[in-house]
C-alpha cells in the first residue's frame, strides 16, 4: 500500500491508502475520491511532510502505519472514538431525509413557510452555493456518518 497526503478544494488535509499511483488516478477520474470532511471531489495529492532518515547503512523510519480501515472499523478512519461515531450516526438517522428536495425544503424552513425540523438530503454544488448566498446555514455530512455500518 502507498499512503498519499491529499487535500480538497476547501483545504481539508487527509491521508489515502492506495495500491498504486495508477489506482489513485483511476479513483480521481471516476469521481470516487472524496474529502471525508466535506465530500468534495476536487481532491489532489500534496507533498508529504513525512520524512525518512538514513543513518549510515541502517535506514530508520516511522513505525509501520496501521492497516487501512475497513467498513467494520471505519470510525478509526474518521479519527473518532467508535462510541462518538455511533452517537453521531444516531443523530443523523433522527433527521428527515428529504433527498434531492433538500434545497427546496431548506428554503421553506429558512423563510418560515413550514415548521422548523432537522433535515438532510442532497444538493448540487450550484444549489449549495445559492443556499449559502441566501444566508441559509447548512453543512455537508461526511460520508462515514451517512453510510449504514455493515
Amino acid at each position: 500500500m502507498i499512503i498519499f497526503d491529499l487535500t480538497c478544494a476547501r483545504a481539508h488535509r487527509f491521508e489515502g491508502w492506495f495500491a498504486s499511483a495508477e489506482e489513485i488516478a483511476r479513483q480521481q477520474v471516476g469521481g470516487l475520491l472524496r474529502c471525508p470532511v466535506c465530500d468534495d471531489d476536487a481532491v489532489t495529492v500534496v507533498p508529504s511532510a513525512k520524512v525518512r532518515v538514513t543513518k549510515g547503512a541502517t535506514e530508520r523510519s516511522a513505525p509501520p502505519a496501521p492497516k487501512p480501515a475497513t467498513d467494520r472499523d471505519e470510525p478509526m478512519a474518521a479519527g473518532l472514538p467508535a462510541e462518538l461515531v455511533d452517537k453521531l450516526r444516531a443523530i443523523v438517522r433522527s433527521t428527515e431525509n428529504v433527498g434531492h428536495r433538500f434545497p427546496e425544503e431548506a428554503r421553506k424552513i429558512h423563510y418560515e413557510e413550514v415548521p422548523a425540523r432537522a433535515i438532510r438530503g442532497q444538493a448540487s454544488k450550484e444549489e449549495a452555493e445559492a443556499l449559502r448566498d441566501e444566508g441559509i446555514e447548512f453543512t455537508a455530512l461526511p460520508p462515514f456518518l451517512t453510510r449504514e455500518p455493515h
